[in-house]
């Protein structure tokens, strides 16, 4: 049959189907009405299955023929069409965006701190294969992934982003929709390459520098970021659980910020003191927040979430530092490695934290519960004691270094010679 032919069949109003060719056939619905159906076998058995999208003239004659032979073809290796199709719309993801769906949503369920592999798949994974339908990844997009996150020279998301690839693409073979993980041949030293763990801690003439060169270079790091990084120094805290916090975690007059265990990387609620110097600090952001619940609340209009980035800190210190950090925009020149401190990150200040606590002669184990570190083994298990009051008082011990780099006060006492 031809164009002319069918369109003469439908005017028929005939309620029935008929044969086009090679197992195409037009069945007629109503008066003016009809859609693309295939006849192909499968285990012996003949069988008729509506082409999806088939209405016709919306699905041209050439374009019904070409998918009719697609389904014969997939009958002969075996594979009723039809149940494979019934199968897919029985919840089961087509892309590898509906895979991910899937995945997070057990992911989060799981894992606490999950944040970072959406971001993962935002950021690296989606632009590439994100469209693509799941049996069509195959490993030279696993390896165009990486090669684009090396060549901008981030080694770390690069091995990130490559576990990210293997625990989504493993989800797939467990759902059965393919028998191969393209991501499994990839290592290491495909992405990134070993890590080695960061040691980097500011001295406390680099802490001096380090605020003054940011006080200057305002209107590039602004107020906001720096009480963040004075406060990541100053409570030791992790940048995630302090960027989101809520003001409903907070007692000024006690002077206690009670951390949620869902927030917690430990998973564990802790009060932490706040030093008389810290209060100062909040009060400002309280009125910089403009009535937000977040401590700090988001720069830009997010139905994602209510406060900044986890990049945010990130790429303002890296601009300080001299980094790219903006496609579109030249770098600024290194203001802090000109003053002679060297590169950090904004981790880096927890860990500068838990040193300095050790210059002041701060216990190890008031330390390590300073920096809400999980404790391991027995201890972990039978002391439930938060020793509040002492990391109160070895907290406000070490304000008495900081807040005056912050505040820039003249009469600081070095170090060494505190008590």
């Amino acid at each position: 049959m031809n164009d002319k032919q069918i369109k003469a069949f439908i005017r028929t109003g005939v309620k029935t189907r008929k044969p086009v060719g090679d197992g195409l056939y037009i069945r007629v619905q109503t008066k003016g009405l009809a859609y693309w159906e295939v006849r192909y076998t499968i285990n012996s058995k003949r069988r008729f299955m509506t082409i999806e999208g088939g209405l016709y003239p919306t699905m041209p004659l050439v374009a019904a023929k070409a998918e009719a032979a697609k389904i014969k073809l997939l009958a002969k290796t075996g594979k009723d069409p039809l149940a494979e199709r019934n199968r897919l719309c029985n919840g089961q993801p087509k892309t590898v965006n509906d895979l991910f769906e899937i995945w997070y949503a057990k992911l989060s369920k799981r894992i606490k701190s999950h944040a970072a592999n959406k971001r993962h798949y935002l950021n690296e994974i989606k632009p590439h294969i994100g469209n693509l339908a799941i049996t069509q990844v195959v490993p030279i997009d696993i390896q165009n992934i990486l090669d684009k996150i090396v060549s901008s020279k981030r080694p770390t998301v690069a091995n990130k982003t490559l576990i990210c690839c293997k625990q989504l693409l493993n989800e797939a073979c467990k759902l059965g929709l393919i028998t191969y993980n393209p991501a499994s041949p990839f290592k290491v030293t495909d992405a990134g390459g070993e890590e080695k763990s960061r040691d980097r801690a500011l001295s406390e003439p680099e802490l001096t520098i380090t605020f003054k060169v940011l006080r200057d270079n305002s209107d590039i790091f602004t107020r906001d970021n720096y009480l963040a990084l004075a406060l990541l120094v100053s409570l030791g805290v992790r940048k995630g659980e302090l960027i989101a916090a809520q003001w409903q975690e907070f007692d000024f007059e006690k002077q206690d910020w009670s951390l949620p265990a869902e927030r917690s990387k430990t998973g564990v609620a802790i009060n932490i003191p706040l030093p008389d110097s810290t209060i100062p600090w909040f009060e400002e952001l309280h009125i910089r927040s403009c009535g937000s619940d977040y401590v700090f609340p988001s720069r830009r209009a997010s139905k994602r979430r209510g406060y900044i980035s986890d990049d945010t800190l990130n790429h303002a210190l890296a601009k300080i530092l001299g980094k790219k950090v903006d496609s579109k925009k030249q770098p600024y020149e290194n203001f802090l490695g000109k003053a002679g401190v060297d590169d950090f990150t904004p981790h880096d200040m927890r860990r500068t934290c838990r040193t300095l606590l050790s210059g002041l002669g701060i216990t190890k184990d008031i330390a390590k519960k300073c920096l809400n570190h999980k404790v391991e083994g027995i201890d972990g298990t039978y002391d439930r004691y938060d020793y509040f009051e002492q990391r109160r008082e070895a907290l406000t011990k070490l304000s008495h270094l900081i807040a005056p780099l912050v505040n820039d006060v003249s009469n600081i006492t070095p170090l060494a010679k505190q008590a």
